[in-house]
């Protein structure tokens, strides 16, 4: 069996390396020589993994398969004439107001369309809007092809469940949901992800697929959110939301009475949310029912809970001044140093990070604004580094953003040395702030009222 899987990303990678170590599959990576990401062809040619941070097993799986045969890289779109399946994983963005971008999308589906050969399986994984599949991937495949989905070729949308830093692990033990445009087509799909799934694989329909892809990750954004609102409320009260929280989760679950459990699960609060999928897929939700829906709704919960978790950087912002306040020191006059970019913990992945919106508000208006992270090496138009102590020295202020192991052990009187003004800003909760003030520290946290008389209690449970 041969499958081409278009996309070399967070999700096309890990995906082409688990087929390609399946008994009797070749996988061909198919990734455009783009500035940004051509060079991953070689690299990944070479057996090498160009995914950073903590990815277990993901390296050498890539190393096994290519040193077996199984898997190449190629940005030869001529390989879909021999595909028996093909994959597309594609970048597909929002824009500012929040409209899908789906060029990469509309381009590959019509190369494919120009391309595949009868009976192909075309499987949709890249995360779009409720009605994509058969509104825009489907019709573009049949023009290009003079092929029927459902009748010439199998069509579905089966979405991903990946997480950075466990990549393989949800691709195998993570329930797959499978949606066809025809019930054929869904267990078509089905077949071939049981190849690599240990799991559950449910088949049902493209849109159902899709809506549930989505509503994953807005249900977590919305839950985000609670625990943001929350955590802005216990700062205003002078109360800390770890201890809110901590009381709130402490609800049991009680197995002798399943129908009432009062089970709890607040969230944890933060500088902001970011990833590929949480920043943009209530919006997705919300573009599939306003374009394809046959009533109008105006999703208030997700889109009202959306603007929360966009508007924490700027808290993390404001909590900057009101520090830099209390000390007497304007911020024109201030070094900034910016801790962590990516947008998740020993990781380099940067996309929609919070860090960065933090960064654009504070640009040109510090005497200094820089940004450390271990994982990520450089940022276009960032001014970004993984020297540690040139980012510490002489700063006014320090703003966690990503929780980064090398974070949470410092040592706060070498801390203080090195910084001009001892000011601390957590986004992540890896302070206790009682130990930051004894230490000299003037300290503000998402979510930690200055007034509380009880800031230790549980700030580091």
């Amino acid at each position: 069996m041969k499958i081409a899987v278009v996309g070399m990303g967070y999700v096309g990678i890990p995906s082409a390396a688990l087929f390609a170590d399946v008994d009797g599959v070749t996988v061909t990576g198919v990734q455009r020589r783009s500035k940004r990401s051509g060079w991953k062809i070689d690299y990944l040619n070479q057996g090498k993994c160009p995914i950073g941070g903590d990815e277990p097993g993901l390296a050498e799986r890539i190393k096994k398969v290519v040193s077996k045969g199984t898997f190449r890289v190629t940005d030869d779109t001529q390989v879909y004439r021999e595909a028996d399946a093909i994959l597309i994983d594609v970048q597909t963005p929002v824009d500012s107001d929040h409209t899908p971008r789906y060029e990469s999308l509309r381009e590959v589906c019509k190369e494919i369309g120009e391309r595949m050969k009868p009976g192909v399986l075309i499987g949709i994984e890249s995360t779009v809007a409720p009605g994509t599949t058969e509104y825009i991937a489907k019709p573009i495949l049949e023009e290009t092809s003079d092929l029927k989905a459902g009748q010439d070729f199998n069509l579905v949308y089966s979405y991903e469940r990946v997480m950075v830093g466990r990549l393989l692990h949800n691709l195998q033990y993570m329930p797959r949901i499978v949606g066809g445009y025809t019930p054929e087509c869904a267990e078509r799909g089905a077949e071939l992800y049981k190849k690599i799934t240990k799991t559950e694989v449910y088949t049902t329909d493209c849109i159902t697929a899709e809506i549930a892809k989505v509503t994953e990750n807005a249900y977590r954004d919305v839950n985000i959110a609670f625990a943001n609102e929350i955590a802005i409320i216990c700062e205003s009260l002078g109360a800390n939301i770890h201890e809110v929280r901590r009381y709130v989760n402490s609800l049991p679950y009680d197995p002798t009475d399943p129908a009432k459990n009062p089970y709890r699960m607040m969230m944890t609060p933060g500088a902001g949310v970011g990833g590929h999928c949480l920043p943009k897929d209530s919006w997705l939700l919300k573009y599939g029912v306003d374009n394809y829906g046959k009533t109008k709704t105006e999703a208030h919960v997700i889109t009202q809970s959306r603007r929360v978790n966009e508007y924490m950087p700027t808290h993390m912002m404001k909590l900057i001044q009101e520090s830099l306040k209390e000390n007497n020191i304007e911020l024109k006059e201030a070094k900034i140093t910016i801790l962590g970019y990516a947008f998740l913990e020993n990781s380099d992945d940067t996309r929609n990070t919070p860090a960065h919106p933090l960064y654009k508000a504070l640009e040109g208006i510090c005497r200094t604004l820089i940004i450390h992270d271990p994982y990520v090496i450089e940022e276009e138009g960032i001014n970004i580094t993984q020297d540690l102590t040139k980012a510490l020295q002489d700063s006014d202020c320090i703003a966690i953003v990503t929780k980064h192991r090398e974070y949470t052990n410092f040592n706060l009187d070498e801390l203080k040395k090195t910084m001009k003004t001892p000011i601390i800003i957590d986004g992540r909760n890896i302070f206790n702030p009682t130990t930051a003030k004894e230490h000299g520290f003037t300290f503000r946290g998402v979510g930690i009222g200055t007034t509380s008389r009880r800031l230790n209690q549980s700030s580091q449970q």
